[in-house]
């Protein structure tokens, strides 16, 4: 398959194909414009292809699958976790695909160190061995660069579900409206291809899953076709199918009053807190009540899932103070994050929280998160996160302006500390007694990108030897530019 990429055209590696014994190529130029000694395809798109190639090649395995595809800006991965429990918790032999891992019944594998969506053969090798696994549905985290990218385009969904869609990825797709176009695939995919005629699918009307919250995206979804559309919201005048009947927060759970459709209301408890895991809770439980799961087994699920690696993750060496990583790195992943740590610790406890913004990404959302940690922390370390060949402190001084605007202090109330490492130690350093030191932006990824080198690195390790007094300083920032 000879694709053209963002910095490399693989029409270039066709010889070297061939040499390793390739029988065949598909590409998009012209075969007058390649030199090719096996037989040679034109198609227009040779990512769609090689996803229908590689569907065709495991035998079509999302046929033999109840597959339900999870989208949005965050909480994808709780969400996918959620819904997997719940099924699991009902008895259903699932199989799931996140960002984080692949759970292919009994066995389980990592998905990557720094990766969304896997590649459209890798997912197709992951959906074959649920099947032969004996597996009946699949839970599948899919990204706005997946579907851009056709990764998962020979899926065949039942059932798509949307978290929210917030300011991201705009250095790829351009505008938001293209982002929300590539997040919308999703959906268009429920009916976009034949009904399944045979297997656990057989008959299932293809459910959409919109939360109404998020307003201007949940109408332009709802004017997309399905057979089904169940709503969800947090707010209870929403008019949504699936919706709180009153909400408790507290520092280590929350509790969570859930209306469904012509039943009685009932009660979840969590340990997972903050306003938007009550909407990924949601999100979870109007998409099981649109598979007919019961109450008892979505409380059971949802109440199964303690925490998702790298989302709100507590950091405990014995410290009087909350440690905790998460994902967020997204100008409102962060802000949520930050809402839910003031839940988290006394009226009189400090929000203290170190992020950075990666490089050769969306440089607009630089400037929107300095100006969130400013007004929602207490105390704020600008640092690394993924700089890869811009420079770092091009990058922090962008966050550290829009900081200073609103009205944070350099020196007082925020400081910029280059290395990753040493900024997770200084935060801990200025933590007292009630105070909630929180890293974003990383979670559970498993490296950092300086230039163009993917280098070992975990927020989770580097919290844990800050916490025991040693700062985890290994990353090459003052070697790149």
């Amino acid at each position: 398959m000879a694709r053209r990429g963002l910095s490399t055209d693989g029409h270039h590696y066709i010889s070297a194909a061939v040499e390793r014994g390739a029988a065949a190529v598909v590409g998009e130029l012209p075969p007058d414009g390649v030199v090719c000694p096996v037989p040679y395809v034109q198609v227009a798109d040779a990512g769609l292809a090689l996803a229908y190639l590689a569907a065709a090649q495991a035998g079509f395995p999302a046929h033999q699958l109840v597959m339900i595809g999870v989208t949005g800006t965050d909480g994808k991965t709780t969400t996918a976790n959620l819904i997997h429990s719940i099924l699991t918790a009902a008895g259903l032999r699932a199989g799931m695909i996140s960002t984080i891992n692949a759970v292919l019944g009994d066995q389980s594998v990592d998905t990557g160190l720094h990766v969304t969506t896997p590649t459209a053969p890798e997912v197709q090798g992951y959906l074959r061995r649920m099947v032969e696994a004996g597996l009946t549905h699949c839970v599948l985290e899919t990204t706005s660069h997946g579907w851009a990218q056709h990764r998962v385009a020979a899926c065949d969904f039942d059932a798509a579900v949307i978290t929210n869609i917030q300011h991201e990825h705009l250095d790829f797709h351009g505008t938001w409206e293209h982002y929300r176009d590539a997040k919308a695939r999703l959906f268009r995919n429920l009916m976009g291809g034949a009904r399944k005629t045979s297997g656990p699918a057989e008959g299932m009307d293809k459910l959409a899953v919109i939360n109404l919250d998020d307003a201007p995206s949940a109408e332009y979804l709802l004017a997309i076709p399905a057979d089904r559309h169940l709503t969800y919201a947090i707010d209870q005048g929403s008019g949504a199918d699936v919706r709180t009947a009153g909400v408790i927060y507290g520092p280590a759970s929350t509790r969570i009053q859930v209306m469904l459709p012509a039943q009685d209301p009932f009660w979840i408890e969590t340990p997972l807190v903050g306003e938007f895991n009550v909407s990924n809770i949601l999100a979870a439980t109007a998409t099981a009540c649109g598979l007919g799961i019961t109450v008892d087994a979505i409380r059971s699920g949802v109440e199964a899932v303690r925490g998702v690696p790298g989302r709100m993750e507590r950091i405990d060496e014995g410290q009087d103070f909350l440690a905790v990583v998460d994902f967020a790195h997204t100008p409102n992943a962060l802000r949520r994050a930050l809402e839910a740590a003031r839940l988290m610790i006394p009226i009189d406890g400090r929000v203290i929280v170190v992020f950075g913004c990666a490089g050769l990404r969306d440089p607009h959302k630089r400037a929107m998160m300095g100006r969130i940690a400013a007004e929602l922390a207490d105390l704020t370390i600008i640092t690394a996160e993924d700089p890869r060949t811009e420079s770092l402190e091009t990058i922090m001084a962008a966050s550290a302006a829009a900081a200073s605007e609103a009205g944070g202090i350099e020196g007082e109330s925020f400081w910029r500390v280059p290395d990753r490492g040493q900024a997770i130690y200084e935060a801990v350093r200025m933590a007292r007694p009630g105070d909630i030191v929180l890293a974003c932006g990383k979670g559970h990824e498993q490296s950092m990108a300086f230039g163009t080198t993917e280098y070992p690195w975990d927020d989770r390790e580097a919290m844990r030897a800050a916490l025991r007094g040693q700062p985890l300083c290994t990353l090459p920032t003052a070697s790149h530019p």
